[in-house]
């Protein structure tokens, strides 16, 4: 097969591959190719038609498809930038060839210089649960609801249940509610929301939905169209309590059971994941184990703000640039080690002379408590798994490292 050289290919034409891109040629990349499945650019956003978005990168509140209309509105000022949309990836070597299928052309095969994937992330559907039931019909993911209503204008049902508390079950509970459909409960399996504190607030208690925390779904019950299912609320370590079980009628479930980083073509190119986020170790420049793929977006972890995701996606597209130019990127690093309610921070490894911005999560919610990073304490008023603490380690900072991080959060209200 005939092979096309391509200096930068990127997977994935959402927010991260949108940025990517820009940034790549801003730092002068001279031919940029990115493939997306879809039948347009912008990727999750163009069915977010809520407002929210922007508020950290542009400074004004957009709907999804506003923003990504920003970035795509760019590339006209970059002809080097080409897109292939219903482009399907079915390959990726370690040496960076990209095989891609075209409804409208033969398989491609692209030798490219540098790739970055942006390839997002996916749902976890009912069977990654495992609910007790029958199989009827009305049970879908969030997403898959939102994608009915946003981009087809039709409704699911009459009364809905949301089972998981994330962001985008938040938003759906008061995008349900909005169009005349009864949410009469979102219920979460944790003692505490892994959203949004403000989604918790402007999507729930604005519109007076029940929030049950420690409970799930112990069984679906319907024949050819679900009509309720049986909820008990669940012990400390998660299991449920079934003689408290009760029901709740309803032609509707919608599950918002967590996000998984799309990663199956990094682990055909021989990328390492990380255990704690699913999406590949990368360092300060997003580089990946495999020299000149990088990783960038929702596929190198889950982000709570398509902000932060630019902001990344720019570093990684620059990167990138670097790397085809043949810069040469810090031979040193220092990994980072997850201490005490960490869950994950990104990236995994630090470049010993280069400022870098940490993306950090937690396992649980905490008040009063200090974020440690070497000598540096930054106190924490609250902290909750579902939203990001950011710290930028300068070279300065960096100096007091000598072979690894550790970041954790110390029980204490005062700042030494």
């Amino acid at each position: 097969m005939h092979e096309i050289p391509i200096d930068l290919l990127i997977i994935g034409a959402g927010p991260a591959g949108l940025a990517a891109a820009i940034g790549a040629a801003e730092a002068g990349v001279k031919e940029i190719l990115l493939l997306d499945r879809q039948d347009e650019p912008g990727g999750i956003l163009q069915q977010c038609i809520h407002n929210g978005f922007g508020l950290k990168y542009f400074k004004e509140e957009l709907t999804g498809p506003e923003y990504a209309q920003r970035f795509i509105d760019q590339l006209d000022v970059y002809p080097q930038i080409n897109i292939k949309t219903e482009s399907m990836v079915t390959k990726i070597t370690p040496d960076r060839k990209v095989y891609a299928l075209n409804g409208r052309s033969k398989l491609n095969c692209y030798q490219a210089k540098a790739i970055i994937l942006a390839m997002g992330c996916r749902e976890r559907p009912r069977g990654a649960i495992n609910i007790p039931g029958s199989r009827p019909s009305g049970i879908y993911t969030a997403g898959t609801v939102q994608h009915l209503m946003n981009i087809y204008g039709l409704s699911p049902g009459k009364e809905a249940i949301i089972l998981g508390s994330g962001d985008i079950g938040l938003i759906m509970a008061r995008r349900l509610t909005l169009e005349g459909i009864k949410v009469k409960a979102v219920l979460e399996r944790l003692p505490y929301s892994t959203g949004l504190n403000r989604n918790i607030v402007q999507c729930l208690e604005d519109f007076k939905i029940p929030l049950y925390l420690s409970h799930t779904i112990i069984e679906i019950i319907g024949k050819k169209r679900i009509t309720g299912v049986q909820i008990a609320p669940v012990t400390t370590d998660l299991q449920p309590v079934y003689n408290k079980a009760f029901l709740l009628p309803c032609d509707t479930l919608i599950l918002s059971v967590g996000l998984i980083p799309e990663n199956e073509l990094s682990l055909m190119a021989g990328v390492k994941l990380d255990p704690n986020t699913c999406g590949p170790l990368v360092n300060s420049f997003y580089e990946t184990s495999v020299p000149g793929i990088f990783a960038c977006g929702n596929v190198a972890h889950v982000h709570d703000l398509v902000d932060d995701v630019s902001i990344e996606s720019k570093v990684a597209g620059q990167a990138a640039a670097a790397y085809i130019q043949g810069d040469k990127f810090s031979s040193s690093f220092f990994k980072v080690n997850l201490g005490r309610n960490i869950r994950s921070v990104i990236p995994q490894y630090v470049a010993t002379n280069q400022p870098t911005t940490l993306y950090i999560r937690t396992h649980f919610p905490e008040k009063g408590v200090s974020l440690k990073i070497g000598k540096n304490r930054i106190q924490q008023r609250v902290v909750t798994p579902g939203e990001t603490i950011r710290y930028t380690l300068s070279p300065e900072k960096l100096k007091e490292f000598t072979n690894s991080i550790t970041v954790s959060l110390e029980e204490e209200t005062k700042i030494d």
